[in-house]
């Protein structure tokens, strides 16, 4: 190709596209500036030390401590937040350009919105797995409906959303309800399959890793003992062991009567059932999957029911603060910034408004902000999905209807099966707001019918 063939209007609308998204990922980060520093949270050093040293972790795959460690090369830790932010805001210019042609203005509008009235921007900024829930919602969508997309645009879709899914063990279940979603609306075993990708890469990498790092080609080799200590805080497990024991020998018959009822506690307390056994998790899981398995066997009510309320309670849990305090960072994240980076990165951390306690007075003014938008994120998107489906708009139709699914799976995945926390929910409940963002790009089929034959539905462009 000649220089003459080269069209100087597309290399400039390339550029500025490539600008936008730049711009976009710079607001998405805005809470890491305000406080000086990426935010961290006391699990930030697990991650850490998994692939530093290395060490295999029990309750972490190891996909997302070897991520940071491709990024911050024991140099800073803002390079892989600056990554975090701007994958987020690349998948949404791509979200974008599923449903109409991308406008660098647009994607501005849609990401400053977002960092003043949503929780993106504090997952962006925060060194946890938790901001690849939505960039796995938002990866399963754009192979399932992204029509308009490139080739290469959907295998990199599909390479993000398959490490997405494996950085954290609940995004099988949100990432299995995102596959059906497609498979309802597009009716074609092949976009279902595709689809279905960051699923099916993610479980390989995960029965990879945990293969080379534990011996044991499975999903979660320990995940039982999370399972027990949930159903042992909700009560089921009590009831069984009260009946079981001491005729099973097993070891938590010595705990009858004074099981922790708070599963963190049962979890994480040094003096608690877990650590308290020789050999800690790893040598509770065979028990506690025995436990488990008869839990549910002679309590299926009991566990349904505590399963129902908790998955509740997960979905009204959405506030940011959880995230945003030192607490235990000076036991766990200190260490590896002094073991793993330049002087200068302590010294950094130590002068940020978390380190100090003051990050979340910044937090709470917009607190009620991203609750009204919430609200009313709730109540549009499933508006927003039955005019879809009268207009046979599979886009949209299938957009909003993924974004409702994956905020009630993952309510289910880690409140029903770990426990509910603040920090779970918020991480991806924001996404409840982009239907409504994305239908204002898309009047010409909310307002009128696609030409298809009825019972069928096809993806239909601007």
């Amino acid at each position: 190709m000649s220089v003459a063939d080269v069209d100087p209007s597309r290399h400039l609308r390339a550029t500025l596209d490539g600008l936008a998204i730049l711009a976009g990922a710079v607001l998405l980060l805005w809470p890491a500036y305000v406080n000086g520093y990426p935010i961290l949270f006391t699990d930030t050093h697990a991650f850490l030390v998994q692939a530093s040293q290395p060490r295999t972790v029990w309750d972490k795959p190891a996909i997302y401590g070897p991520f940071l460690l491709a990024l911050h090369g024991r140099t800073t830790l803002w390079l892989p937040a600056a990554a975090q932010a701007l994958l987020l805001s690349q998948l949404l210019w791509l979200t974008a350009k599923a449903f109409a042609t991308p406008r660098p203005a647009r994607h501005l509008a849609l990401c400053a919105l977002l960092a003043v009235g949503s929780a993106a921007p504090w997952f962006a900024s925060l060194l946890m797995p938790d901001i690849t829930a939505p960039m796995a919602v938002l990866c399963i969508f754009l192979l399932g409906f992204g029509d308009r997309l490139r080739p290469l645009e959907r295998r990199w879709a599909a390479g993000v959303g398959a490490f997405s899914v494996a950085s954290h063990l609940s995004l099988l279940i949100v990432a299995a309800a995102g596959v059906a979603v497609v498979l309802a609306l597009r009716r074609r075993i092949a976009v279902a399959a595709t689809a279905a990708a960051p699923l099916l890469v993610g479980l390989g990498l995960l029965l990879f890793t945990n293969l080379i790092g534990f011996g044991i080609a499975g999903v979660s080799p320990y995940g039982s003992v999370f399972l027990l200590a949930r159903l042992a805080s909700d009560g089921p497990v009590r009831d069984v062991l009260a009946t079981d024991c001491p005729r099973t020998g097993w070891r938590m018959c010595g705990w009858v009567g004074r099981l922790p009822k708070d599963s963190d506690e049962f979890l994480w307390n040094s003096e608690g059932p877990v650590w308290s056994t020789p050999g800690g998790p790893p040598a509770l899981a065979a028990e506690a999957s025995q436990i488990v398995a008869r839990t549910i066997g002679h309590e299926p009510a009991a566990v349904l029911r505590a399963m129902i309320e908790n998955m509740m309670r997960q979905l009204v849990m959405i506030r940011v603060g959880d995230t945003l305090r030192p607490d235990g960072l000076a036991q766990s994240v200190v260490g590896s910034l002094r073991a793993y980076f330049p002087p200068g990165e302590l010294s950094r951390f130590a002068a940020s408004l978390q380190s100090r306690g003051e990050l979340v007075a910044i937090a709470a003014p917009l607190a009620p902000v991203h609750a009204a938008l919430l609200v009313f994120g709730a109540l549009a998107t499933p508006a927003i999905l039955a005019a879809a489906l009268r207009r046979r708009d599979a886009t949209l139709a299938g957009f909003a209807a993924l974004m409702l699914a994956a905020v009630l799976a993952n309510a289910f995945a880690t409140g029903a099966l770990s426990g509910p926390h603040d920090r779970y929910q918020a991480r991806i409940a924001w996404l409840s707001l982009l239907p409504a963002a994305f239908a204002v790009a898309r009047p010409a089929q909310i307002g009128a019918r696609a030409s298809t034959p009825a019972g069928v539905m096809r993806t239909n462009f601007s």
